[in-house]
C-alpha cells in the first residue's frame, strides 16, 4: 500500500530550478532513504510533504489525498499524522525538555496533564533520556538535542516520520541510538523517509534508497540490490560521476 506518492514534482526558487520531474513512492511501514548531493533539494521535498513548500507543478499524495492544493487549515489533519524530525532538533530554547515534549500534546490534543506526564516519561525512557526533563536545550549535547527532537516528533504517535539528517555530526553512540529508534518505529508499522549523507545508517535502517540527480530521481534500489549494484547509487556513494 502506497502511503506517500509524489508525481511529476517540480519546484523552482526564482531562477534556480531545484526539481524538474520527481517521482517516487513509499509503502506502508517502509523506510525510504533519500540521498543526493548538497543543494539537490532533499529537504525541499520533505517540507513539501507537510505543506511547508508548494510545488510549482505536480501532485503529492499522502494517504491517498493530494495535499499540494490544500489550504493551511486543511493541512492540519495531515500534520497530526506526519511528524518532521528537523535537522537541528528545532527545540524551543526557552522551554525545558519536558515542556518541549508536552507542547504538541497540549497544542493539538485534549490529553489530561497526568497522561501527558506519563507519555513524556515513557518516550524519554525509550530514548534513554530519563532524568533530563528539566534541562533546557542549551544544557544538552548535540546528540541529546537530536534525540529529544525525534522524541517530540513521535510523541503524537504519527503514521509517517520525515527524518532530516538525524545523525549528522553525531558520535557513534548517538548515531546508534537514532538507528535503534528508527528500527523500533519501523517494527510498529511507522512509514518514514530518511534524508541523509550517512550511508552506514542508510544500509542499517532503509528498505529502499532513492538518489536525486539533476532534479529527478535518478535511481531507486532495494538494500539487497545495492550490495551487488554498480549503477548510479553505487557511483554516487563511491564519489564517482553520475
Amino acid at each position: 500500500m502506497k502511503v506517500i506518492e509524489v508525481i511529476h514534482f517540480k519546484k523552482s526558487f526564482g531562477r534556480k530550478t531545484v526539481h524538474t520531474d520527481v517521482n517516487f513512492h513509499v509503502n506502508k511501514g517502509e523506510c525510504l532513504g533519500l540521498i543526493g548531493g548538497s543543494g539537490c533539494g532533499k529537504s525541499v521535498l520533505l517540507r513539501s510533504l507537510i505543506g511547508l513548500e508548494k510545488p510549482d507543478h505536480g501532485q503529492i499524495f499522502v494517504f491517498g489525498t493530494d495535499i499540494a492544493p490544500l489550504k493551511e487549515i486543511d493541512l492540519l489533519p495531515f500534520r497530526q499524522k506526519v511528524a518532521y524530525a528537523f535537522q537541528g532538533g528545532a527545540l524551543f530554547d526557552s522551554l525545558s525538555v519536558y515542556e518541549n515534549l508536552a507542547y504538541p500534546l497540549r497544542e493539538h490534543t485534549d490529553t489530561p496533564e497526568d497522561e501527558i506526564s506519563q507519555k513524556i516519561k515513557n518516550v524519554l525512557g525509550e530514548f534513554g533520556l530519563l532524568g533530563n526533563e528539566h534541562l533546557f536545550p542549551s544544557e544538552l549535547s548535540g546528540g541529546m538535542q537530536k534525540r529529544v527532537g525525534v522524541a517530540r516528533a513521535i510523541i503524537m504517535h504519527p503514521d509517517i516520520i520525515l527524518y532530516d539528517e538525524p545523525t549528522a555530526g553525531l558520535d557513534p553512540y548517538n548515531t546508534r541510538k537514532i538507528q535503534e529508534m528508527i528500527l523500533e518505529l519501523k517494527k510498529k508499522g511507522v512509514t518514514s523517509i530518511l534524508v541523509t549523507h550517512d550511508m552506514p545508517t542508510v544500509f542499517e535502517v532503509c528498505d529502499r534508497v532513492a538518489l536525486i540527480i539533476k532534479g529527478k530521481i535518478g535511481a531507486v534500489e532495494t538494500k539487497s540490490e545495492l550490495k551487488n549494484s554498480t549503477g548510479a547509487i553505487y557511483n554516487f556513494v563511491h564519489g564517482n560521476e553520475v
